[in-house]
C-alpha cells in the first residue's frame, strides 16, 4: 500500500521569477491554464494520495481564493477543502518569511501518519511514486529524495573530426545528479529542523546525510523545474504533448 499523504511547499517568494510572482505565489503560475500547484496535486491524486497539505506563506490569499472557487470547503477554520475523488486539501499558513525547513517542520506537526510525500510547488516530474515508495521501504532511511539530472542549458554536438555526427537538442545533462524534490519523509525528520529560519536543503539535509539517514532515488525520466519564462513554455509544450504521462500502473 502506498503513502496516502503529501505536502507541497508553496510559500516562498519566487524571486527568480519576478515577472509573475510580484502578484501571485509561484506555485499559482498557470501552465496551460492550470496552476502549477494543481498539476502537482493531480499528479499525487493519480497515485492514490488522499490528504494533501499545501504549505503556504507568501500571498497565501491567492491560494485560498482558488480553492474557494474550485473546491468544496469542509472546514473554514482549518482551511480544508474537498478536491474530488475523496481527496482533502488543507492549506496551512506557515508564515510569510519562514524558510523551507520551518515550513516542513510545521507541516509535519499536522501529519497523522508516520510518512509523507513532499515536493516543491514549482516543478513537475513523471516520477513513479510506487517505485519511490518501494525504494524508501527497502532502504528504510528517515528521508528519501528523488535525484535527477539537471536540465541542460544548451544542445550538444557529437563530432567526428570536423563533422557533426549527431545533434542533441537541449533536454537533460548527463553530468551529475541534483535534488529534484519528490521526497518521502518520516515524521522524525522534524527533529533535524531547528527553527523557521533554516532552509531544509542546508543543515537538515546535511545532518540527515551525515547520519546516513538520507537516500537518493534516481529518476531517469522527465523533470521540469520552472524558474524562467522559457522553462514555463517548455513545460506547457510537454504537457500539451502529454509527455509526462502520469499513470499509476
Amino acid at each position: 500500500m502506498g503513502i496516502e499523504t503529501a505536502m507541497i511547499l508553496a510559500g516562498g517568494l519566487g524571486t527568480r521569477f519576478k515577472e509573475y510572482t510580484k502578484d501571485i505565489p509561484k506555485p499559482m503560475i498557470n501552465a496551460n491554464g492550470v496552476p502549477l500547484l494543481v498539476h502537482i496535486i493531480n499528479f499525487y491524486i493519480t497515485f492514490d494520495v488522499k490528504k494533501i497539505y499545501v504549505l503556504a506563506g507568501y500571498k497565501k490569499e491567492i491560494i485560498y481564493d482558488y480553492f474557494n472557487l474550485n473546491g468544496i470547503q469542509i472546514s473554514k477554520e482549518e482551511q480544508i477543502y474537498s478536491f474530488g475523488n475523496d481527496v482533502n486539501v488543507q492549506i496551512i499558513d506557515t508564515g510569510d518569511d519562514t524558510l523551507t525547513g520551518g515550513r516542513i517542520k510545521k507541516g509535519l506537526d499536522y501529519l497523522e501518519d508516520n510518512q509523507t510525500h513532499l515536493t516543491y510547488g514549482d516543478g513537475i516530474a513523471n516520477v513513479d511514486l510506487n517505485k519511490l515508495c518501494k525504494f524508501h521501504q527497502k532502504h528504510n532511511p528517515l528521508a528519501t529524495l528523488t535525484a535527477v539530472r539537471p536540465p541542460a542549458r544548451f544542445g550538444s554536438l557529437e563530432l567526428d573530426n570536423e563533422k557533426v555526427v549527431a545533434f542533441n537538442e537541449k533536454n537533460q545533462s548527463n553530468e551529475g545528479w541534483i535534488n529534484g524534490g519528490f521526497f518521502i519523509l518520516n515524521k522524525q525528520v522534524k527533529e533535524y529542523i531547528d527553527n523557521d529560519n533554516q532552509a531544509f536543503e542546508k543543515e537538515p539535509l546535511t545532518k540527515l546525510s551525515n547520519k546516513r539517514e538520507l537516500a537518493a532515488f534516481k529518476h531517469h525520466g522527465l523533470f521540469r523545474p520552472v524558474d524562467t519564462i522559457r522553462e514555463l513554455e517548455i513545460l506547457e509544450s510537454e504537457l500539451r504533448e502529454n509527455e509526462f504521462n502520469f499513470t499509476n500502473e
